[in-house]
């Protein structure tokens, strides 16, 4: 018997599944997540923004350094790539961060960026960036609720980390 909450999907397996169909079920899983994650939507849950943006950013071979910009009630005005780099950096410019936001009309925002090494631990100059666009967000009164920083296979939040 068939009922309305049939899962079609939890039969599949990895390798019965053509290249075509692995990146089609790719697509399916960004376009479902970034309709979780459009404008006025808010954000569910950390693992949610975690999956969207490891799903985002996992086939990019260079940094990427964005931001979720959010309203008070952390419903999400926009997404938006802020800054493209190297194999192994962006440089992040705080008065362009606070221009954005302010643009944005943010109360709060999540950071996130790639790592196209594969390694997802946040480096020192990450935590450096972090605190300065934290400090200089203040003072226009938006909250960095978090950083994400994403590999393809993995993810760190600042936030769990204790690093915010």
């Amino acid at each position: 018997m068939i009922t309305s909450k049939t899962d079609r999907f939890s039969g599949l397996k990895l390798s019965e599944l053509s290249d075509t169909e692995k990146e089609s079920v790719v697509k399916l899983a960004i376009r479902s997540l970034a309709m979780k994650h459009r404008a006025g939507q808010t954000l569910g849950s950390p693992d949610a923004t975690r999956n969207y943006l490891c799903l985002r950013l996992a086939e990019y071979r260079n940094e990427v350094f964005g931001a979720l910009f959010l309203d008070n009630l952390c419903r999400i005005i926009a997404v938006r790539e802020l800054f493209q780099g190297t194999v192994n950096s962006a440089s992040v410019h705080p008065r362009v961060v606070v221009q954005q936001a302010m643009d944005a009309n943010a109360a709060a925002i999540v950071f996130f960026h790639n790592h196209p090494s594969g390694v997802a631990e946040p480096s020192r100059a990450d935590e450096m960036i972090t605190r300065r666009l934290r400090e200089a967000l203040a003072l226009v009164d938006v909250r960095v609720l978090d950083h994400f920083v994403v590999s393809a296979g993995d993810s760190v939040s600042f936030a769990e980390r204790g690093l915010l």
